[in-house]
């Protein structure tokens, strides 16, 4: 019959996304959140629902669209969502995933929530971005107590409540960032935006900026030139009285993915804004912000990584060509095995990087330390993987993979923002070198986290070794700093797989990262690894057990 259906795998629906995930679940328990296990079951297993990605998938079939003007010609300039939009935001809000570890000091709370946003951005990414500003802005705000007092409780709160009012009068409100410029890109002391000092204390912003993220959140925080200097702003989008403020949403950005998501480019006319932190130090002070989000740049690589490979991994599983099922094939044994360690590694690396920031927010000066250095070089090295792993996930489901219906070609459109956002990668690279340079501590913290592994591992020894003669002749390291911020990241997740992952799975990121011929295509992992281990690592307790 031409309408029988067979040799085709079953949908991945009706499984906790979490309990398969050995590597997640070890590394929340090591850093601290191991109360947070039932949170994350319970998330893991909407998160694998179909009613969930169903919400992922309208989403970004019905994209946001901008109304600029009401019927009768007044500015609204509002943003309309499909209601599966505010379902994801609902319960990304409600879990905790925006800035609720801000509320309280328990430890490990940070960590919580990354993996929280680990597991709900697997169903679909384009909302974690008001979702993660919201989280960072708090860092930023921190630096103006008064602001924080104010504000804070609103940012943390558990509900969500869209709709344009003044933020004051709602339950719970969400934050943007709007730094950067048609001009200036990442340079973002080119921005010409002025803002004039007002009697009251308020500032008058007149400009624009060619990127606003999540132009319907509540409040931004905004980069305008002040007379004392490039400086940082607090602008909500409704004034406490409950006129509008005087910002134009003048076009939304047709993006090649995270399409879901609404980016702006807006007009300031006059807008009304506070200051953060003091003239002159915008940078710095919105800085606190950026380290916020690109973590969730590394987290929302490694959530992609997982949710190719578990995809691959199920297809491979239940398909099968020339006489045998796909996982038994040699070949595709292999690219799925790397698939999986490049996952592991990055889910590893996340994790950690949680933990320092966890610590580095309670007072810890040698976390800091840590995480000025390995964040960096992390959302450069975890991030540029990314594109690369969803092609060659995609590319093991065939031609069904290149279809949309499959979801791996909006995982393959989305794998790039990661490493655009919050600095591209030579931005990255080029952090990496700064903090190398001003902050001696910074490299001390980085290696005394990889020395915890000295020893352990031969492979491992000699790139560790080789990483410190090479930083430590830094003649004509600006040109190589995309090589230097690469070896660390390797170096980093190498000696994190040393000490906490099974044998298996380091034994087989030191031998294919580590060693000559590193940096090959995925499925090139040499002969004598125990690739079975490292695939059932990756996919124990879920639905690709067992054809």
């Amino acid at each position: 019959m031409t309408d029988d259906v067979f040799n085709q795998a079953p949908p991945f629906t009706g499984h906790d996304l979490s309990s398969s995930d050995a590597a997640l679940l070890s590394g929340v328990v090591r850093e601290n959140a191991g109360w947070a296990t039932g949170e994350l079951r319970r998330l893991g297993a909407l998160a694998g629902s179909e009613r969930a990605g169903e919400w992922g998938r309208l989403a970004n079939e019905h994209p946001p669209i901008l109304r600029t003007h009401d019927r009768y010609g007044r500015r609204i300039d509002e943003v309309e969502f499909h209601q599966a939009w505010h379902e994801l935001m609902t319960v990304a809000v409600e879990n905790g995933l925006h800035a609720a570890p801000w509320a309280g000091d328990r430890p490990g709370a940070h960590v919580a929530r990354a993996a929280k946003f680990y597991l709900w951005t697997q169903v679909e990414a384009g909302h974690g971005c008001p979702i993660s500003m919201t989280y960072a802005a708090v860092a930023a705000l921190r630096q103006d107590p008064a602001l924080a007092a104010e504000w804070e409780p609103l940012l943390a709160s558990r509900d969500y409540d869209f709709g344009l009012r003044p933020p004051l009068e709602k339950r719970g409100v969400l934050a943007g960032m709007a730094m950067t410029e048609r001009q200036g890109g990442s340079d973002v002391r080119a921005g010409t935006t002025r803002a004039e000092r007002l009697g009251d204390g308020s500032y008058a912003l007149t400009g624009h900026k060619w990127f606003n993220s999540a132009p319907m959140c509540d409040v931004f925080l905004v980069l305008a030139q002040a007379p004392g200097g490039l400086s940082c702003f607090l602008l909500p989008r409704v004034l406490p009285d409950g006129t509008r403020n005087a910002v134009h949403l003048m076009r939304l950005k047709d993006k090649l993915g995270n399409r879901s998501n609404a980016s702006a480019e807006v007009e300031y006319h006059g807008a009304t804004a506070r200051l953060v932190g003091e003239e002159g130090r915008g940078v710095r002070t919105i800085m606190e912000m950026v380290n916020m989000t690109r973590l969730d740049c590394v987290i929302g690589s490694a959530a992609g990584m997982r949710y190719g490979v578990t995809r691959a991994v199920h297809h491979a599983t239940h398909r099968a060509a020339f006489g045998r099922r796909l996982i038994d094939q040699p070949l595709m044994r292999n690219v799925l095995a790397d698939l999986a360690l490049e996952s592991e590694a990055a889910t590893t690396l996340m994790t950690r990087l949680a933990g320092a920031a966890d610590r580095a927010v309670a007072g810890d000066p040698a976390e800091s330390a840590l995480r000025r250095t390995a964040l960096a070089a992390g959302k450069y090295w975890v991030c540029k993987r990314a594109p690369a792993h969803a092609a060659e996930a995609l590319e093991c489901l065939g031609g069904n993979g290149y279809v949309e219906e499959s979801q791996l070609p909006r995982l393959f459109r989305e794998s790039p923002l990661n490493g655009i956002w919050e600095g591209s990668g030579n931005v990255a690279a080029l952090d990496v070198l700064r903090a190398l340079g001003r902050e001696p501590e910074a490299l001390e913290a980085f290696f005394a986290e990889v020395s915890l592994a000295a020893g352990a591992d031969r492979r491992l020894d000699e790139a560790a070794g080789r990483l410190r003669g090479s930083l430590g002749d830094l003649t004509g390291v600006e040109a190589r700093a995309r090589r230097v911020a690469e070896e660390m990241a390797l170096v980093l997740q190498g000696s994190l797989l040393v000490r906490l992952a099974p044998p298996a799975v380091a034994d087989a990121f030191c031998a294919s990262r580590l060693s000559a011929g590193a940096g090959r295509a995925f499925g090139t992992l040499p002969a004598g690894l125990d690739l079975k281990a490292v695939i059932d690592r990756a996919v124990v307790g879920s639905p690709v057990d067992s054809p």
